[in-house]
């Protein structure tokens, strides 16, 4: 039997911890079967994993006994901000789905001119980040900011070492441009791409554009690249 993972907010400073989250107990109960004697892997979102086995399992409350904490020490060293257009359809949960599991530090929706959807559902985006979490095998869970307007968040993301603008007339994406650089920016535009003001707004705030390639990629497509590169190159 596989030892499932969970993020949970309490410290692993005690030797037994009592659970007392609703869905969690659900999961354990309802999905999983989960039952008294069974090994959980916990998280924390600070890097802590208790491995863990469960001695008491009720519908109000679940306790565990801790029996090793680990550091995770798979979190990627760079932080990488993803800052994406929100999509039509489901398109956008995919992105935020592949984009957690490839290790981005938070997910910024971004309302362009050519934007579609407008519908912004945070607790099923939420609930998408945290299992994917899990799935990944993360130590934390990534941020996930309300939508804000591409011209709002210019000025935000000069804090970044770098922001990749990614658009099919800029210069072909090189990972020499990562070189050094712990903190990263990653522009990508609805489907039917950045308007002309918006490529002159991120070229007049001194961003970096870059493309894929030469072919034409969906834009959840170039999301899932760009933010792979930008994590692992």
């Amino acid at each position: 039997m596989p030892i499932y993972r969970f993020f949970v907010p309490e410290a692993f400073q005690n030797k037994y911890l009592r659970l007392l989250n609703p869905q969690l107990l659900h999961q354990w109960q309802k999905v999983l079967r989960l039952k008294v004697g069974d090994e959980v892997i916990l998280v924390n979102n600070q890097l802590q994993e208790a491995k863990a086995k469960i001695i008491n399992l009720t519908k109000d409350f679940a306790e565990v006994e801790i029996i090793a904490v680990t550091l995770n020490l798979r979190e990627p060293k760079r932080e990488v901000i993803l800052y994406c257009a929100l999509l039509k359809g489901e398109k956008f949960e995919w992105v935020v789905q592949k984009a957690t599991e490839v290790g981005i530090k938070e997910i910024v929706p971004l309302l362009t001119r050519r934007t579609v959807k407008l519908n912004f559902r945070r607790e099923r985006l939420e609930k998408i980040i945290q299992e994917a979490v899990e799935q990944a095998g993360r130590g934390i869970v990534p941020l996930l900011s309300n939508p804000i307007k591409l011209e709002e968040v210019v000025k935000l993301a000069q804090g970044n070492e770098i922001n990749l603008f990614f658009d099919f007339s800029g210069e072909q994406f090189s990972s020499s441009l990562l070189k050094k650089k712990k903190k990263i920016g990653v522009f990508i535009g609805p489907e039917g791409g950045w308007a002309e003001d918006e490529v002159f707004l991120a070229k007049h705030n001194s961003f970096q554009l870059v493309s894929l390639g030469d072919l034409i990629l969906r834009a959840e497509t170039a999301a899932l690249i760009a933010s792979y590169l930008a994590v692992n190159f």
